[in-house]
């Protein structure tokens, strides 16, 4: 496993494993994101509420909770021209936003990510990328509408090397998101951004930290999917879904940091 050298933004450099845990593929393959209370949300297949699965949203992607506000990234089928976002207060109440996709955009809504500051909401692509696109965060952002609506993207993250299907990212800090690939080695990668999102374009700084471990009783190819930083236990979490009839439960391989 490789590391990454710290910077000086107090924010985690290098990672060291700390064990894994394993979850049902079927609530929990798509993603996770960690509670104020340290506790795991899970995401899958199953998960995609049926109101909204009616609508042709079919795929739940890497879900991100800000001050108990759980943000869900879900995409259509081949033919979809759009991209949702459903925000969950927490009280309770959903509201969803409807990205209409914009030229050149692709239709995969792999993960919602949102700034710390809860204003900003990162999401990914699919194939070879060079950007990670920028909204402003559905409802805890105040430009968004207050009960759903449109939403229009903010200025992106062009990234200064390609990167290959990215599955989730979380911030770790305001300006340094974790990320998991699903590329041939199955990579952790690091982005770093000269400042903090403010809804203007930044370029970001793609380094890779350390290959997700393709550990299994079954041969064939692995799935790398949702990752999760929880900045209270310092915790960081990479999923990858294994091969054959062993996909039916998801590996979820946990990292604490080496400084910072």
């Amino acid at each position: 496993m490789g590391s990454a050298t710290a910077h000086a933004d107090d924010s985690p450099g290098g990672w060291v494993a700390a064990g894994s845990s394993t979850v049902n593929s079927l609530t929990g393959g798509e993603g996770i994101a960690s509670r104020a209370d340290g506790s795991l949300l899970t995401r899958g297949l199953g998960s995609v509420p049926l109101r909204l699965r009616v609508q042709g949203w079919n795929h739940v992607g890497d879900p991100d909770i800000a001050n108990g506000y759980v943000f869900d990234a879900y995409q259509g089928g081949d033919d979809a021209t759009s991209k949702l976002f459903e925000v969950t207060t927490p009280g309770g109440q959903s509201y969803d936003y409807t990205h209409p996709l914009d030229s050149g955009e692709a239709l995969n809504n792999s993960f919602a990510a949102v700034s710390p500051d809860a204003q900003w909401l990162v999401e990914g692509e699919w194939n070879t990328e060079t950007r990670l696109q920028v909204f402003p965060a559905p409802l805890t952002n105040p430009s968004t509408p207050s009960t759903g609506g449109t939403l229009a993207q903010a200025g992106q993250i062009t990234l200064d090397r390609s990167v290959s299907d990215i599955q989730g990212c979380d911030f770790v800090s305001a300006t340094r998101l974790v990320c998991a690939s699903d590329d041939a080695t199955k990579d952790v990668l690091q982005v770093d951004l000269p400042h903090a999102l403010d809804g203007t374009p930044v370029t970001g700084q793609v380094s890779t930290l350390f290959q997700i471990p393709q550990s299994s009783i079954c041969s064939g190819t692995f799935e790398a999917e949702g990752v999760d930083y929880d900045p209270s236990a310092k915790l960081l979490r990479v999923e990858i879904v294994p091969p054959s009839v062993c996909e039916v439960a998801t590996t979820i391989y946990a990292y604490r940091p080496t400084t910072g």
